[in-house]
C-alpha cells in the first residue's frame, strides 16, 4: 500500500498530500466544504436536544448549552490564530500534524480519528434513516431490512468520485431540515398529547405533561452525562474549520464568519429543542419527533428528515472514501483516471465503508448513544484537547502577561479538562449506556 505520509509534498508545502488528484475536474471544492458544513450544522441532532434537556432540567440543560456554545466561539477562534501562524494547514489532520510539533504520528491518529469519527456518523445516519423507511411503512418489515436498503441507497448515492453534485444536495438537504424542525415545532405545539416516550405509551408516564427545572431524583450520572455528551456533539463543527478557513479568499475575515454562524448556533441549538422540551415534557424521545401523538404529522416530519439523512451519510462517505483510496492508490495514475482497476478499487472502498457503517448502526442501539459515544470519543480531541494544546504553542511563557491572557488562560486550562472529562469518564457513561440498552434486550430476547 502507497504511504499516505508523502514527506516530499511536506517538505515543499509544509502539509502531507491527503487525496493526491481525486479532484481533477476541479469541483468547486469551496462551495462544496462551505455548504457541507451548513448541512452539517443544520442536522437531525436538534431534535435530540429535547431529550437532553428531559434528563437534565431546564437548569442544567440550558447552562451546558450555553457554556458549550460558549466554549466553540473561543476554541474556534484559538484554532483561527493557530492556523493564521501555520497558514499551510488545509484540514484537521494538518492541525494535528502541527499542534503536535509537527509529528507524523498525531498526523496518522488524527487522520485515524477523522475516519472513525465519519464511519460512526454513516452508521448513525444508517440507524436513523431505517427508523424513518419504518415509520412511514408503518412497520412493514424489521428495522434490519431498512438499515439495509438505507446502506444500499448510500452506496449508490457515494459512488460519483467527484462531490460537484453536492452543493445542490446541501441546499436542498438544509431545506428540507429546516422545513421538518418547523414542522415538528408547530406539530408538538397544537397536538393535543404526545404519545411515545422512553418510560411507556401516553399517559403511561403521566397525563400531565411536565417539565423540570433539575434532574429527577435517581437519575444515574450515566444518564446525565449521556444529556451533556448530546449536547457538546453539536457544539464541535471545528474537524471542518481548517479546510473552511485554507479555502477562504481573505482568511482574515474568518472570525466575522465565526461570529454569524455562533448567534445562528445559539438560536438553532436552543430554542427549538426548548419549544420540544415545553410540549413533549417527560415523553420526549430522540428524535423528537417521535414523541409526536399523531402517526400522519410523525410521517410527515420523518418524510423531510429522510432526505438530509440520506445527503450528509453520502458526504461522510464520499470524504471516508477519498481517505481510504488515497491511502492505497497513492499516485497512481488509477487514483485520477477513469481505469477499471480505479473506479474497482473505489466501489470496493466505498461498500467497505458502508458495510463497516451498518454494522455499528446495527450494533449500537439509539440515536442518543450514537451521539454520546461521538461526543466522547471524538469531539474530545476536536473541540476541546486540541484546541488547548494549540493555545499552549501560542502563547508559551507569556501566558499571565495582563488581565486578559490570565483569564484567556485559566479558559483553556478549563477547555482541556473538558476535554479529558469526556474522554475519561464520558467515554466510560457513552459505552456503559449502550451496553446496558443491549443487556435489556438480550434479556427480553431470553424471556420471550
Amino acid at each position: 500500500m502507497a504511504s499516505y505520509y508523502d514527506e516530499e509534498k511536506v517538505a515543499s508545502t509544509g502539509k502531507p498530500d491527503q487525496y493526491g488528484d481525486l479532484d481533477e475536474h476541479g469541483d468547486g471544492k469551496s462551495t462544496v466544504n462551505t455548504f457541507a458544513h451548513l448541512v452539517a450544522e443544520v442536522c437531525l441532532a436538534i431534535m435530540a436536544q429535547t431529550w437532553s434537556l428531559s434528563v437534565l432540567g431546564w437548569v442544567p440543560g440550558i447552562i451546558t448549552m450555553l457554556l458549550s456554545g460558549t466554549l466553540f466561539w473561543i476554541t474556534s477562534y484559538t484554532m483561527w490564530k493557530f492556523i493564521m501562524k501555520h497558514p499551510q494547514i488545509k484540514d484537521i489532520c494538518d492541525f494535528g500534524y502541527y499542534a503536535f510539533g509537527k509529528s507524523k504520528l498525531a498526523y496518522e491518529v488524527t487522520g485515524f480519528m477523522l475516519l472513525a469519527n465519519n464511519i460512526l456518523l454513516i452508521g448513525f445516519h444508517i440507524l436513523t434513516g431505517a427508523k424513518i423507511l419504518n415509520t412511514l411503512s408503518d412497520h412493514s418489515a424489521c428495522t434490519v431490512v431498512f438499515s439495509v436498503i438505507v446502506a444500499l441507497i448510500g452506496i449508490f448515492l457515494s459512488i460519483p468520485r467527484t462531490l460537484r453534485h453536492v452543493s445542490f444536495m446541501s441546499m436542498f438537504s438544509a431545506a428540507c431540515m429546516a422545513i421538518a424542525i418547523l414542522l415538528w415545532m408547530i406539530f408538538a405545539g397544537t397536538e393535543p398529547n404526545p404519545l411515545y416516550g422512553y418510560n411507556g405509551n401516553y399517559p403511561l408516564d403521566g397525563a400531565k405533561v411536565v417539565t423540570r427545572a433539575c434532574p429527577l431524583p435517581g437519575t444515574t450520572w450515566v444518564a446525565c452525562l449521556n444529556a451533556v455528551l448530546n449536547i457538546t456533539f453539536l457544539w464541535v463543527p471545528q474537524i471542518l474549520f481548517p479546510t473552511f478557513i485554507a479555502e477562504m479568499e481573505k482568511p482574515e475575515d474568518f472570525p466575522k464568519s465565526l461570529a454569524a454562524l455562533a448567534i445562528l448556533s445559539f438560536f438553532l441549538f436552543i430554542i427549538p429543542p426548548s419549544i420540544g422540551y415545553r410540549y413533549l415534557g417527560q415523553y420526549s424521545t430522540a428524535p423528537a419527533f417521535g414523541s409526536l401523538g399523531i402517526l400522519k404529522q410523525e410521517k410527515a416530519v420523518a418524510a423531510f428528515v429522510l432526505v438530509p439523512t440520506l445527503i450528509i451519510g453520502t458526504i461522510y462517505a464520499n470524504v471516508s472514501a477519498k481517505f481510504i483510496f488515497g491511502r492505497i492508490m497513492g499516485k497512481s495514475r488509477h487514483a485520477y483516471s477513469n481505469t477499471v482497476i480505479g473506479w474497482g478499487v473505489w466501489i470496493g472502498v466505498m461498500t467497505f465503508v458502508w458495510a463497516t457503517a451498518f454494522v455499528f448502526g446495527e450494533v449500537i442501539p439509539s440515536m442518543g448513544d450514537f451521539l454520546s459515544l461521538l461526543g466522547a470519543a471524538f469531539d474530545s480531541f476536536f473541540g476541546f484537547i486540541f484546541f488547548a494544546v494549540a493555545y499552549y504553542h501560542l502563547y508559551r511563557g507569556e501566558f499571565f502577561a495582563g488581565f486578559g491572557r490570565t483569564i484567556n488562560t485559566l479558559v483553556h486550562i478549563f477547555v482541556m479538562f473538558c476535554g479529558l472529562f469526556l474522554l475519561g469518564p464520558g467515554l466510560y457513561a457513552a459505552v456503559e449506556a449502550i451496553v446496558s440498552v443491549l443487556s435489556l434486550r438480550s434479556r427480553a430476547r431470553l424471556a420471550n
